[in-house]
């Protein structure tokens, strides 16, 4: 790894922020995932309830549900919140972005090696409502 300043992120799991790209301490810019690893994708989480009914209209609540059904996700097939090699934050056009992304800000990033970050602005989302959605890419090396 050339002049990239790469953080050993789990077992055998890397990610990088290679030289001449900016480097932040909220996310990363590349992920490697062994071979022998499980991938684990979690698809677009909304702050709804169990049932699908959106649990607020603040963007803030909204976001704090929708990182708990990631964790849910993530926790069903064997994985956490800190194996997450990589988030899409989605936030409607019409959200409070600060209360939106400010809630979960900090669980997304990590300290010593932030998983990879891609946010986007959008007129609309697939949930008639919801101001958030958040996917995830996890990777976990198994003993």
């Amino acid at each position: 790894m050339s002049e990239a300043l790469a953080i050993l992120f789990g077992m055998d799991i890397t990610l990088m922020q290679p030289a001449g790209l900016v480097v932040s301490p909220a996310f990363s810019h590349v992920a490697v995932v062994p071979p022998g690893a499980t991938t684990i994708y979690v698809g677009g989480q909304n702050g709804v309830d169990e049932t699908g009914a959106l649990i607020s209209s603040d963007a803030g609540e909204q976001s704090l549900r929708a990182l708990q059904n990631a964790r849910v996700a993530l926790e069903a097939a064997g994985a956490g919140l800190d194996d997450v090699i990589s988030w899409t934050v989605l936030i409607h056009q019409d959200a409070d972005l600060r209360a939106a992304y400010g809630a979960v800000a900090s669980t997304l990033a990590r300290d010593g090696a932030p998983p990879l970050v891609t946010a986007a602005i959008v007129a609309g989302l697939g949930v008639p409502g919801a101001l958030i959605e958040v996917s995830a890419v996890a990777a976990v090396v198994r003993d």
